[in-house]
This record gives C-alpha cells, sequence and structure tokens, in this order.
C-alpha cells in the first residue's frame, strides 16, 4: 500500500493517544498558505462542527478511526478532511482503499450527527418534530471504473434512508435500497456546488435540491440522524488502480442542523 496512507495511519494513531498538539502535528494539518491558513488551521474553524463526530477511512480492518469531540475542534488529515486554502470550505476524501466499517464495503470520510456538544449520538424520530439538515457542497472528484459517491444522507439505525447520490454525471435521491428514486439532474458537472436539505417531520422526509422540493420519502422511524461528507460506494474489488489517488471528494462550505 502507498506510503502515503501509512504515514496518515501512523499519525492518527498516535494522536489520538497523545495531546491535541501531536495529533495536529501528525494528522496532516495543511500546510500554512499566508493569513488564510493561519485562520483556519482545522475544519472545525470553517464549519461548525460542534454536535458532529467524524470517521475517517484509516485506522484497522472494519475499525476505522473515529474522533469526537473536543479533539475534532482541532483536528485534521490531510488529504481525507482539511480546511481548503481559501478557508471557506473543508474537502471530505475517501480514496477505494480505505478502511470501512464493520456494516460497510465502502471507505468514507464523513461526518456524523451528535448531540450535547457532541457527546451522545443523535436518535431522533420522523413522526415527533421537525429535523432540518442543509449542506451546501460541491462533488469534487469520483473513483475511477465505478464513479458513485454519497455526499448527504439520512440515516437510520442499520441502514441509510435516503441520500443524494452522485453516479457519473446522474444525481440521485434514493429511498431505501433504491439508489434511482428520484433523477435531480443528468448532467451534474464536478465542481458545482449546490444545496440540498432534508426536512424529515410527520413520518415523511422532503428532498429539496436549490431550494425546490425534488422528492418525499415516506419513513416512521425513532433512531434517525443525519451524515454527510464523502461516502465514496467503490473499493479495490471493483475500482482499479487500488490507491490513494483513486478517490471519491467532496467540498461543504455550510453545514446546519436543526431540530424543533
Amino acid at each position: 500500500m502507498p506510503s502515503t496512507r501509512t504515514l496518515v495511519l501512523a499519525g492518527i494513531t498516535a494522536a489520538v493517544s497523545t495531546a491535541t498538539l501531536t495529533l495536529s502535528a501528525h494528522a496532516g494539518t495543511p500546510t500554512p498558505h499566508g493569513q488564510a491558513a493561519a485562520r483556519c488551521a482545522y475544519p472545525a474553524d470553517v464549519l461548525d462542527l460542534t454536535n458532529w463526530k467524524m470517521t475517517l477511512p484509516t485506522g484497522e480492518d472494519e475499525d476505522p478511526t473515529e474522533i469526537t469531540q473536543p479533539e475534532l475542534a482541532t483536528f485534521s488529515a490531510d488529504p481525507w478532511f482539511r480546511a481548503d486554502a481559501g478557508c471557506d470550505a473543508v474537502v471530505f476524501r475517501a480514496a477505494v482503499n480505505g478502511v470501512t466499517t464493520g456494516g460497510s464495503n465502502y471507505p468514507r470520510a464523513e461526518l456524523r450527527e451528535m448531540t450535547d456538544g457532541g457527546e451522545d449520538e443523535a436518535a431522533w424520530s420522523t413522526t415527533d418534530g421537525t429535523h432540518t439538515l442543509v449542506v451546501r457542497e460541491a462533488f469534487t472528484a469520483l473513483p475511477a471504473e465505478r464513479p458513485w459517491l454519497v455526499g448527504a444522507q439520512v440515516h437510520g439505525g442499520d441502514d441509510d434512508v435516503t441520500v443524494f447520490r452522485l453516479e457519473g454525471s446522474s444525481l440521485y435521491i434514493t429511498d431505501g435500497d433504491d439508489r434511482h428514486a428520484h433523477l435531480v439532474t443528468d448532467d451534474y458537472e464536478l465542481g458545482t456546488e449546490f444545496e440540498a436539505k432534508f426536512v424529515a417531520r410527520d413520518g415523511e422526509i422532503d428532498a429539496y435540491y436549490n431550494g425546490r422540493l425534488e422528492t418525499t420519502i415516506s419513513h416512521d422511524g425513532d433512531t434517525n440522524y443525519f451524515k454527510a461528507g464523502a461516502y465514496t460506494q467503490a473499493n479495490c474489488d471493483n475500482s482499479d488502480p487500488c490507491a490513494d489517488d483513486n478517490y471519491g471528494e467532496v467540498r461543504i462550505s455550510r453545514i446546519k442542523v436543526t431540530h424543533s
């Protein structure tokens, strides 16, 4: 496996067990870019990550590295999770050779919704209250041979409920296992920023694209939470080369969750 990924993994492993200063130094903090770097050394300087935790495509087999608060506030891992040079977005990257969770065959660099300042995992009901996720994002890279990538999702229990999923130039909103439930556009161009929005209430989830209601998913569940980042839908069995430079990537400039 390429040395770059080995170095990132070693840095994160050391960082998690030592001080925050060591973590930021070894996990691959982005190279300074004048005043911009001073203002956003970490992704948490760009996005409010108070009620999130981060899963990286590094770590042990079926046991990827997770970063929780308060460590997440001063954490970056280049190239998997970093503030961009302009301080106006966070880059999420997951290579096809990345470590996966026990419940998935695919790697991710992805945020998971938390509560109480990041201490507890969120779990809310679609039939109690209103739950909203707004993500301003752009898909910036797709894996070879299987150019599929998820950028934002509502997850329930052990499976996703609905997601924004790009396959080549076709952007879909899924419904459970139906990955082509609703076509948003068939001519999406990499790098195009858009607003993805989910609103869950009354046993339904409304999905919006750039402020326009696209589809409504029926879902009655009480173990739901939001996720956002780069969840690459490819691995070394179906995408070549099996290397760090074959990846899915998402750029997020805004993320907001509200519950009422």
